[in-house]
This record gives structure tokens, C-alpha cells and sequence, in this order.
């Protein structure tokens, strides 16, 4: 591959959807920027567009129209490129969009530079979408990147097995798979040697991860805690039948992982996750939360919930409500449940009232909001270790506490020599957004 036929060339990026998302848009910029690309000035058109996209809900597809038409339209010469969940899902309807010089699936998605490539090397228009069935989505893109962020983030693991009834994502990313443990090990310790202080592990369906190598993810943890030069590692979301007592344990007594958990429950009510098909139920959630708590009483637990699907039942919500309640969670993720075409979620005749599901998704996001106000106040007055964010000059600086509590730190404290920095703080009250600690250094 030449790196002079995109040499000069400029670039735009757009990610909708997940931090896995984020990820793989932060690695094509990088592989990109490798051969002479540049990004785009604001308010000038780009010679190449990447939007990245999600499918999770019918509002995103409608989102992820949305921002395609707006890069055709800012960038009218440009070869934009289009994957992503969407991309695999509904391949024939992005390609009809007018201006959309390639829609690439799940599996194409890894060639996506050497596509970009060929074009401006040939100048010969490329068949337009490439997709293949679910079963035989096989390649894995590797990630590990941070684009502007502090954090980097490593993809471990992509695809899903597990095909809950209102889901689509299998459908879009695969079955799942993953890289070898040694590899991960690897493109950890090059961001050590790039500076990176902390790591992000993304996926779909993290806690399955072996099902390709044959190995497990406890041992990946466990090889990634030995990783010099790592100061924290986050994982991103596990689903609750993989979360290991062993695995809890070991996060309570390691290195580098941190008091931080991300565990989707999507109902409190176990005739809803029966027909959700998912694969707990109340109880055993119940025994994760209180083993985490118990073993690291300050950790930050956020919660997935989906409100107002097919079959909650009145009664049934007010189960999920009130177990959410009982449980010593920080935050609540609320998604409204949204229609997907082809799963099997719409055999279920129940159907809520669109004014209902937004009463019970207000008032979810009001028990979330009072949780996290509580945790956070707990927190008032003691000490703790800071990863610091880049700011603006004159600006506040933010950053996050081991156990994910975002603080904020004045001016006049800020400098640049704390990006990228772990500083220890005094944590004080609330700033007047309600949204960060204040802190002093």
C-alpha cells in the first residue's frame, strides 16, 4: 500500500453508537493519519468521510440517516465510507443514499483503509456495499486507540451469542470472537510506551471472551494487571451471568483494576427477563452487586435498564422499580424499548403506551439521579487519586477517581503539566452544574 495516494488528503470522522464504536472510528483515524491524512478544518469540506453507526434503537437508525445526509451534503466531493451496525443491518438502504460512494458490513469493516486506498489509487468506483450473512462474519478488527481522549481503548472482543429477544445486535456484529490474550497484552504495553495511564476494555459481549482462543477472560484480566507503566484498567460493560465471584475477587485485590463496574440488568422483574431471554435472574444479580459492594464498599456500579418493552406489564415495572431501588447501584442507564424489525420480541402481544413508558422511564431517571447524588455525597471531604483531562486554558480541568467519580478542578489550580496526570485530591462539594466533585490539589 502506498502511503503517497492519500498523502495531503483531508478526513472527517463521525461515531454514533457505543465506546466500541469510538474505538474502531479512533483506529481508522490513526491508520489514516499514518498515511498522510489529515483531518478536515471546521467549515471545510473533507476528501474522505467515515461515519461509524449504531442500530440499537429505531431512533438511532433515524440519527444515523440524519448525519449521513448532513456529511453528503458539507462534503459533496468526498468518498464517504459508511459502516457499522447500521451499514450491516440495512446494506441496501445506506447504499441508496446519494452521495454514498461504499457501505461496508461487520466483516468488511477491517479492510476498511486498503477500500479507501484502492479508490484513490484507481479512481475507479468500488461496488458499492459489502456485507455478508451473520454467520459469516469472521475477521476481527483490532483496536487500541484514544483518539483525543485521555483513555485508550482496547477492543478484546466483538460479536454476541447471547440472542435476546428485543436485540439486534448479533445480527450486526457476528457471533462472538476475540484475539489472542498475548496480542491484547502487546498493544497494551505500546500505549504504556505511548504515554497511556489508563485503558478501557471494550466489546460486545466481553465476559464471553475465549470463544474463539479457547481462553478465559478472568486470565486476560489477570495478564493485563501485570502490564507495566498501566496505572487503571476499566472494563466497560459485563453481562451479569459472566461477572465471576472469582472475577470480583480478584478486581477487589489487584494492581490496576478498578473499584468500576458496568453490569446491564435491562429489568428487575424475572418474568420480563424471561421474555427477554436473558440469561439471570433477580437473584443471582442481587448476589453480584452485594459481593462487589461487600468486598469494595466504594465502587461505582452503573445499571442498563430498558423500560416500556414488550410485556412489562404495570405490575411488572413496579418489580423492576423496586428491586432497582434495594440495590446499592450508583447509576441507571434508561433506554426506552424500541421496535426493532426481525426479532422476536414483537410476538410478544403486550405492548406499553407511549406516554407510560416515558412516566416510567422519568421516573427511573429520577431514582438514578438520587443515587448517584448520594454516592457522589458520600464522598465529600476524602482523598483521592485523580487521572486529569486536558483543558482548555482558563477552563476547569475534570478527570475521574479510581471508583469513576468525575471532579472537576478550578482555573486557577489548572495547568497543562496535569494532563494525562494522576494527582492526589481533596474531593469537596458538588460543582454548581451538579455534575463533578470539586477538588483541591
Amino acid at each position: 500500500m502506498s502511503s503517497n495516494t492519500l498523502m495531503g488528503k483531508t478526513a472527517r470522522y463521525y461515531t454514533l453508537g457505543c465506546k466500541l464504536n469510538f474505538s474502531e472510528t479512533s483506529s481508522f483515524q490513526r491508520q489514516l493519519e499514518n498515511l498522510g491524512v489529515t483531518d478536515a478544518d471546521e467549515g471545510q469540506p473533507a476528501d474522505i468521510c467515515i461515519i461509524n453507526t449504531c442500530s440499537v434503537t429505531g431512533e438511532a437508525d433515524h440519527k444515523c440517516r440524519q448525519i449521513i445526509h448532513r456529511m453528503v451534503r458539507e462534503n459533496p466531493d468526498a468518498f464517504i465510507v459508511v459502516t457499522g451496525c447500521y451499514a450491516q443491518l440495512e446494506a441496501p438502504e445506506v447504499a441508496a443514499i446519494t452521495g454514498v460512494s461504499l457501505v461496508l458490513g461487520s466483516n468488511e469493516k477491517a479492510s476498511l483503509i486498503d477500500y479507501v486506498t484502492r479508490n484513490f489509487e484507481t479512481g475507479t468506483a468500488l461496488h458499492k456495499y459489502h456485507n455478508v450473512k451473520t454467520r459469516d462474519i469472521r475477521t476481527f478488527q483490532p483496536s487500541c486507540s484514544r483518539g483525543n481522549r485521555t483513555r485508550y481503548f482496547l477492543k478484546v472482543q466483538d460479536g454476541c451469542n447471547y440472542f435476546c429477544t428485543y436485540c439486534t445486535i448479533p445480527y450486526a456484529r457476528g457471533f462472538s470472537r476475540n484475539p489472542s490474550i498475548a496480542s491484547l497484552v502487546e498493544q497494551a504495553e505500546q500505549a504504556a510506551r505511548e504515554g497511556g495511564k489508563e485503558i478501557v476494555l471494550t466489546g460486545v459481549n466481553i465476559g464471553d471472551f475465549g470463544e474463539t482462543t479457547g481462553e478465559k477472560f478472568i486470565d486476560l484480566v489477570k495478564a493485563l494487571d501485570k502490564v507495566e507503566g498501566i496505572k487503571r484498567f476499566r472494563i466497560s460493560s459485563l453481562e451479569p451471568d459472566l461477572v465471576s465471584d472469582e472475577l470480583i475477587d480478584y478486581c477487589a485485590h489487584s494492581r490496576a483494576f478498578m473499584p468500576h463496574f458496568h453490569i446491564p440488568l435491562q429489568s428487575g422483574s424475572d418474568e420480563v427477563l424471561r421474555l427477554m431471554h436473558r440469561r439471570y435472574d433477580t437473584k443471582l444479580f442481587a448476589h453480584k452487586i452485594n459481593l462487589i459492594k461487600q468486598l469494595m464498599p466504594d465502587a461505582f456500579i452503573g445499571v442498563d435498564v430498558m423500560v416500556g418493552c414488550r410485556g412489562e406489564k404495570p405490575e411488572y415495572f413496579e418489580d423492576s422499580y423496586h428491586f432497582l431501588d434495594s440495590l446499592p447501584v450508583t447509576q441507571l442507564h434508561v433506554f426506552p424499548y424500541s421496535e426493532r424489525p426481525g426479532t422476536s420480541a414483537l410476538r410478544i402481544p403486550y405492548i406499553v403506551d407511549p406516554k407510560e413508558k416515558k412516566l416510567r422511564t422519568h421516573r427511573l431517571l429520577q431514582l438514578s439521579a438520587s443515587k448517584t447524588k448520594s454516592f457522589y455525597e458520600a464522598h465529600v471531604g476524602k482523598e483521592a487519586d485523580v487521572l486529569f483531562e486536558h483543558a482548555p486554558e482558563g477552563k476547569p480541568m475534570h478527570g475521574f477517581t479510581s471508583n469513576y467519580i468525575r471532579v472537576e478542578l478550578p482555573p486557577e489550580q489548572a495547568s497543562p503539566e496535569l494532563d494525562n496526570v494522576i494527582k492526589h485530591v481533596t474531593l469537596g462539594p458538588m460543582n454548581e452544574e451538579g455534575t463533578a466533585l470539586t477538588a483541591t490539589i
